[in-house]
């Protein structure tokens, strides 16, 4: 009976990581090809990444500011003193990832750059080997080549290259890598509480939007301040279909931020890279058939070693995981330290909220414990 408890718990912590991935999956892909679209019609990348900074901040406080109106509880807020040591070097991190990433679009193509963004999977591995949140083994690290040969096949001549392009989106990607290891240890970090999304969000976004500021306004200040679509535009409506553009990015952006940071609080910053690359794929053959980019053979074979290496880590991880959580789960049992209320004929019944409470507690330790 407990087996099957635990194996129900399993399932349904899969399906629910499954529909975090999907959701990540819609809102990711439509910011990248809004996004394109938008720097060739507003050629301010930085700018407009402030300005989502900014609105994703006041979007998380406003919420975060329903929600306690309507539970009682008062939301998490960090001390200062945590808040510089914890949470700044992650939002600098973020801050910088996220701009190089917009700025590269300027240059590249979609192909190209989601080729070149791939590439973070590899620093995301060096970083949570060196911090010690994964374990060093060789199965991990030919997957994690496996899927970067790929990746690369996957490309290979397919985008023009343009040198600029590709070195803000390589700098990007290293910062990623450095970015989602600490954005694991912020949000899976039991004594800071932050595994709500809206919390998380509502502390990083502020320190994002002062460190990308000033590279924004000596790159892109002049040019915005006489730009005939906003600050110096001849109407009204000019004006004001310039700030929609940007406010439904804005909206992007939050939906993304959310999915990524939900399903980061409930993984692992390898997992969430590997589950992007197939978005990654789809990404790259959304591209092919309306940008114009083909796909030769070699592309094709890119392709194929990509889902191999995809399938061949969610095997190993689920098996890892099922015998990790079976041997730990039967040895509380056999200690005494899980009381089988509900599970006998007669006993009262879990609370649902309670039982998913007590799942997603012992996976935060399991993850914590890499």
């Amino acid at each position: 009976m407990a087996k099957k408890l635990f194996g129900f718990q399993q399932l349904a912590g899969a399906f629910r990581t499954l529909g975090y991935i999907l959701f990540m999956y819609i809102f990711s892909i439509s910011l990248t090809f809004y996004n394109k679209w938008l720097w060739q019609r507003f050629h301010f990348p930085l700018s407009v990444s402030v300005m989502h900074y900014a609105m994703v901040f006041v979007i998380a406080a406003v919420l975060r500011l329903l929600w306690e109106f309507k539970t009682g509880k008062t939301r998490i807020i960090l001390p200062w003193s945590v808040y510089m040591k914890r949470v700044l070097p992650t939002a600098i991190a973020c801050a910088l990832d996220i701009g190089f990433s917009n700025w590269s679009l300027m240059f590249i193509t979609v192909s190209l750059y989601t080729m070149t963004k791939s590439t973070s999977i590899i620093f995301i591995l060096i970083f949570s080997l060196v911090l010690r949140l994964e374990r060093w083994n060789f199965s991990l690290v030919a997957i994690i080549l496996l899927i970067a040969s790929g990746l690369f096949l996957l490309t290979y001549e397919s985008t023009a290259f343009n040198a600029e392009g590709f070195v803000l989106a390589l700098t990007a990607s290293g910062i990623s890598g450095l970015r989602w290891t600490l954005a694991q240890i912020l949000t899976q970090k039991e004594d800071l509480g932050l595994h709500n999304p809206l919390d998380t969000l509502y502390h990083l976004q502020p320190f994002m939007t002062l460190t990308l500021i000033p590279l924004a306004f000596y790159i892109e200040g002049q040019s915005l301040a006489l730009s005939p679509q906003l600050f110096n535009a001849h109407d009204s409506s000019t004006f004001w279909v310039t700030i929609s553009m940007v406010l439904f990015g804005c909206f992007l952006a939050f939906m993304i931020s959310v999915a990524e940071f939900l399903l980061l609080s409930r993984t692992s910053g390898l997992t969430l890279s590997i589950s992007g690359i197939f978005k990654e794929i789809c990404t790259l053959s959304l591209a092919t058939e309306f940008a114009g980019d083909k796909m030769t053979t070699v592309n094709f074979f890119g392709l194929v070693l990509c889902l191999i290496g995809i399938s061949v880590h969610v095997v190993i991880k689920a098996t890892r995981d099922n015998s990790k959580l079976s041997e730990d789960k039967m040895k509380e049992l056999k200690n005494g330290s899980i009381e089988l209320k509900g599970l006998l004929p007669g006993d009262s019944v879990i609370p649902e909220d309670e039982y998913e409470d007590e799942d997603d507690e012992f996976e935060l330790n399991v993850h914590s414990q890499r």
